[in-house]
């Protein structure tokens, strides 16, 4: 499991605990199944593009917060390269 991932799994469940919503909560309001956003939670499953905008609405707030943790590659292309990755794949 890529470390980004993971942060970013942390940095989603940390903002839904913030507002003290439970997985349920959350993804009704994302109108998701809890599994789907369990797997997000876990690290398990990547966002797409969609469902990182309805994230950021449901929790109000930017991508930037959501990806704003201490990871930094050596390289910052091999960060782009990696945030790809994960899109594609997903």
């Amino acid at each position: 499991m890529d470390i980004s991932k993971t942060l970013f799994a942390t940095m989603v469940k940390n903002a839904r605990m913030d507002r003290h919503w439970t997985q349920e909560e959350l993804a009704e309001k994302l109108d998701f199944n809890c599994r789907s956003l369990s797997f997000i939670e876990c690290g398990t499953n990547f966002v797409t593009a969609d469902t990182l905008e309805k994230l950021c609405l449901a929790l109000s707030v930017t991508p930037k917060q959501l990806f704003d943790f201490e990871f930094y590659p050596e390289n910052p292309a091999d960060m782009k390269k990696e945030l790809s990755q994960m899109i594609d794949n997903n």
